[in-house]
């Protein structure tokens, strides 16, 4: 299985949540048909914007659909940059990031 790091986690304009690998690249994502987006110009996955789903919950959803359809483990670093994330939710993908993927 491949490993990446996350280098970035943001909410960006429209309201979505935006993950940004550091080096892999997810083109064909959307085969996977499970609402997972790839950005091809500024290499990022991202979700549609919230409307059942929390934040948290898409960010287990794309976290896991990489795991399970694209043979990669995406991993939070020291080196992570958060962008438009309120404190509480850091805090919760930390703690889910802590407890499933350690």
């Amino acid at each position: 299985m491949n490993k990446d790091i996350i280098s970035e986690i943001k909410i960006d304009s429209q309201e979505r949540l935006c993950i940004k690998p550091k080096e892999e690249k997810f083109t064909l994502i959307y085969r996977t048909a499970t609402e997972v987006h790839w950005n091809n110009k500024d290499n990022f996955l991202y979700s549609s914007k919230p409307k059942d789903w929390t934040y948290l919950d898409w960010y287990k959803h794309i976290i896991n659909v990489v795991k399970t359809e694209c043979n990669c483990k995406l991993k939070l670093s020291n080196e992570t940059v958060w962008k438009n994330v309120e404190e509480e939710l850091k805090t919760e993908i930390v703690n889910f990031t802590k407890n499933h993927f350690s």
